[in-house]
């Protein structure tokens, strides 16, 4: 009953920006946590960023001062920022988050579909 929808993914030339978006709706109390992860073709799903619903923020070393993340928490929305693209960030990105059910009141893990980012070199 929670879904996770994922835009702004696309082609981009090296050097270059994209902005990811995706927004959670369906039953919703709160979403402690929200973030991003990858995977690129052959390789494991890893870790890009994170960020609480307080705004604590955690990066991958690699994409650290190149990628911000950001969220809108009236609107179950999260950001990632991706500057100075490179073809290492290559993959395709899922969103995720961590919701707590309004009734339960326990918290679950749900993923987008994902969305397609090829950087060329």
């Amino acid at each position: 009953q929670v879904q996770l929808v994922e835009s702004g993914g696309g082609l981009v030339q090296a050097g270059g920006s994209l902005r990811l978006s995706c927004a959670a709706s369906g039953r919703i109390l709160r979403i402690p946590s929200m973030g991003w992860y990858r995977q690129a073709p052959g390789k494991q799903r890893e870790l890009v960023a994170t960020i609480t619903i307080g705004g604590s923020t955690n990066y991958a070393d690699s994409v650290k001062g190149r990628f911000t993340i950001s969220r809108d928490n009236a609107r179950n929305t999260v950001y990632l920022q991706m500057d100075s693209l490179n073809p290492e960030d290559t993959a395709v990105y899922y969103c995720n988050a961590v919701v707590t059910d309004p009734s339960l009141f326990s918290t679950r893990n749900y993923w987008g579909q994902g969305t397609q980012v090829t950087v060329s070199s």
